[in-house]
């Protein structure tokens, strides 16, 4: 982890200090975590590979644009990455509506809803793990707009690298129904929905530690087949 004082100037305020001072302590999960984040991404990347040829073959059969879905999104520090996902929505799909997606939200491909359901287009994550843009597990990467409003306690949050999946991920797996119906889902999420979310990713930082993130890792397995 960077020193206190090397912290962006937005992190260094008296809510993030105490989740500073927990993961200060904890340099050896943090490092238990990056290796297991490398070796475990490229075995199953090997593993993977002809399962996500055959998704991207029905991608390209199922609807006209491109296979991936790449997005600006913040990481570690507020440093902004590109999050690698399988396009799961019609091309330009956020010009076409809200930044996030309702329930039964007509943009989403027939490809794109079994991909979702069972978190098969998060697959080429394994590539941002790689690179370190990522984990297995941590707060799940918001685009900037939604990392603006953030308040100063949930900085905290991006002490570490975004995640592929959380607690937050997992209690809230059915988000989508959460803001089916809203007038303006974007402002319901940011106001109401990432709140909520963000309290289960502080918790996280409290409770870190590398045999936690195997515990949740099992969670999302259980989780996706019920």
């Amino acid at each position: 982890m960077r020193k206190w004082e090397q912290l962006p100037e937005s992190f260094r305020n008296d809510s993030v200090k105490p989740y500073y001072e927990i993961l200060s302590h904890k340099s050896g999960s943090i490092l238990l975590k990056r290796i297991f984040d490398i070796v475990t991404a490229l075995i199953l990347t090997v593993i993977a590979l002809p399962l996500m040829l055959l998704i991207a073959v029905w991608i390209k059969c199922d609807s006209k644009g491109g296979v991936f879905f790449l997005q600006k999104r913040v990481t570690t520090y507020g440093r902004v990455f590109r999050i690698v996902k399988f396009r799961t929505m019609v091309t330009d799909a956020e010009k076409l509506g809200t930044q996030v997606t309702v329930s039964h939200d007509s943009r989403v491909t027939r490809a794109g809803r079994f991909l979702r359901k069972c978190r098969l287009d998060e697959l080429p994550q394994l590539f941002n793990v790689l690179k370190g843009d990522m984990s297995f597990v941590g707060t799940r990467p918001e685009v900037q707009k939604y990392v603006d409003g953030y308040t100063d306690e949930m900085m905290a949050t991006l002490l570490m690298p975004a995640g592929i999946t959380s607690l937050a991920s997992i209690k809230f797996k059915d988000e989508e129904k959460l803001l089916d119906g809203a007038d303006d889902p974007d402002e319901v999420y940011l106001h109401t929905v990432l709140p909520q979310k963000m309290t289960y990713n502080l918790e996280y930082i409290k409770r870190f530690h590398f045999f936690y993130d195997i515990k949740l890792m099992f969670m999302t397995v259980f989780a996706v087949l019920k």
